[in-house]
């Protein structure tokens, strides 16, 4: 077992993430002692190992312990430890919200999975993966309503890019896709109230928002207002 708990780490450091549906990541998700000789001989390095039921891969992370220590001489390490700009970070919180909560909501809703109406044991069925969930968003639709919100065009794109290289979103032609870190790396648990209504009310100064529906809805009006030289919003 100290074989394969030392195999397992050394897959993930090299490669970033792992699907959930490997081998030995399934045997972590599913075998307490194997589970926890791993996290044992992570936390000793000052590192965790991070899943998500709601996401398709597995990942390494440093324990909360330890990010100070490590990231600390960096002015950013506090609400990003990627470097990305204060932009860039709007542009990932926007990402997150446009993709991830609706694919959530279709995932507790089993919106995909084959299930009779009739089903009673329906909602015991294991959630549908996120790629049969998971709806890409239109680049173009984007960039026209946030381009003017995070630095139009050229540094959105850099911004992008960015996100791209590291692994938080795909690019399909015009589609921008969930990619395997985007449900994996931003603590939701712990951190919505600060994500969701501390960035997005910074850069796009919107009321809190209490469901996802409003979030998008918020984000969009602010967007069109803007547009049409308005920054007025209601609170829906």
């Amino acid at each position: 077992m100290t074989e394969d708990v030392q195999i397992l780490i050394a897959r993930l450091l090299a490669h970033q993430t792992l699907r959930r549906e490997d081998k030995l990541v399934k045997r972590a998700l599913s075998d307490e002692l194997f589970r926890a000789e791993l996290d044992t001989r992570l936390k000793a390095c000052g590192m965790k190992f991070v899943d998500n039921v709601y996401a398709d891969h597995v990942t390494l992370a440093l324990t909360r312990d330890s990010e100070s220590k490590v990231f600390g001489t960096k002015d950013t390490w506090q609400n990003n430890n990627f470097g990305l700009a204060r932009d860039g970070v709007a542009l990932l919180v926007v990402l997150w919200s446009l993709i991830i909560l609706p694919k959530r909501e279709r995932q507790e809703a089993h919106q995909l999975a084959e299930e009779d109406q009739n089903d009673m044991f329906g909602k015991e069925k294991p959630l549908p993966r996120a790629e049969d969930t998971s709806i890409g968003i239109s680049y173009r639709a984007l960039l026209a309503d946030f381009g003017d919100k995070l630095g139009k065009k050229t540094r959105m794109d850099m911004n992008l890019g960015q996100l791209v290289r590291l692994g938080f979103v795909e690019r399909k032609a015009d589609l921008i896709l969930e990619g395997p870190l985007l449900d994996l790396l931003m603590d939701t648990d712990t951190l919505k109230d600060r994500i969701i209504n501390g960035a997005l009310s910074d850069i796009f100064h919107l009321p809190a928002a209490r469901t996802p529906a409003t979030i998008i809805a918020n984000t969009n009006q602010v967007a069109n207002a803007d547009a049409s030289g308005s920054t007025d919003t209601e609170e829906n």
